[in-house]
């Protein structure tokens, strides 16, 4: 078993749960980034947004591996920095197009 946290943008939503389900149901446990009823990045305030980078870097510091959810090998700019605070951490990367999901 493998602790793996989900990264990748929020319009992937449905596309994350599908994956952690799958993950999940292969033995892993997995950790998603917070699903909110906020529809953009703009309806948070700058702390909040400041309070779940840091929860979310949070959940990869306890993982074994991260899962990029790289639809159409799509990666945004905070999916870039998460990228690269694992590989800072030496977790394994995982992406989500080289998958057979």
């Amino acid at each position: 078993m493998k602790i793996i946290t989900l990264c990748g943008s929020l319009k992937f939503k449905d596309k994350m749960m599908e994956v952690a389900e799958k993950m999940e149901l292969l033995g892993n446990c997995v950790i998603t980034p917070i699903f909110s009823m906020k529809t953009n990045k703009d309806d948070f305030t700058k702390e909040e947004l400041e309070i779940l980078g840091a929860m979310h870097k949070e959940k990869i510091r306890i993982s074994d591996a991260i899962l990029v959810i790289n639809v159409d090998g799509y990666i945004g700019s905070s999916t870039k920095s998460e990228i690269e605070f694992a590989e800072n951490l030496h977790k394994e990367i995982l992406y989500y197009t080289d998958t057979d999901f």
